[in-house]
């Protein structure tokens, strides 16, 4: 297991509950090589007087070191976590989603907002349509195949595409994948209305035309 100790008054951005760790504020990191090295390894976070302050995805190669997973000592980081934080996304999605129409898309979980730094996942034409997830950082990578058995078996959806941003991958040390993750890929373009305007968007790189 990693710990991870912050330096001496580094800690009350933590202790107010930040869920970002920069290189800056850490003193040193203990662990085995190969865990240091693997990305989005869980770790444990102390003060510099041994105090348990959080459980976190580390990534030393990215300039955020460190993201809190929870700051509770007795809550474990395991397939339980990712399963219920994922469906409590959901569940606090859940009104907006069952109010869209086939053609609106739908933010089903956002990140830190969601207790799921760096996960992004959108919703496009319902059950029948097209989840789109983007895993923006070390730890939700780690989990990432939880984390879509999840979203398959609460949504129903079962056509899964993983979206990359090509620099924020980079910047989290992570390869640029991007794909099918269940199911089929989604259309080249698809029409989608926002606030009366018709678009015509390309779900796998999100960027939106004029509708032809």
């Amino acid at each position: 297991m990693l710990i991870i100790t912050i330096k001496q008054g580094k800690e009350k951005s933590l202790l107010a509950g930040e869920p970002w760790i920069y290189a800056s504020a850490i003193d040193k990191v203990d662990g085995k090589p190969n865990e240091k090295m693997k990305a989005g390894g869980t770790a444990i976070v102390q003060s510099s007087s041994t105090k348990f302050l959080a459980r976190a995805a580390y990534n030393s190669k990215s300039q955020i070191r460190a993201r809190v997973w929870t700051f509770d000592e007795g809550e474990p980081v395991d397939h339980a976590l990712i399963k219920r934080r994922v469906k409590a996304a959901l569940a606090k999605s859940a009104a907006a989603a069952k109010k869209a129409r086939p053609d609106q898309v739908v933010k089903l979980v956002n990140a830190e907002a969601d207790s799921l730094p760096g996960l992004l996942v959108e919703q496009y034409g319902g059950k029948d349509g097209y989840l789109i997830c983007e895993f923006q950082a070390a730890g939700v990578d780690a989990w990432k195949v939880p984390i879509v058995q999840t979203l398959i078996a609460e949504t129903g959806c079962r056509n899964v595409y993983e979206r990359a941003d090509e620099l924020v991958r980079k910047g989290e040390g992570l390869p640029f994948v991007e794909g099918a993750l269940a199911g089929d890929e989604p259309p080249d373009e698809v029409p989608v209305t926002e606030n009366g305007v018709k678009y015509a968007l390309d779900l796998k790189t999100g960027e939106r035309y004029k509708f032809r």
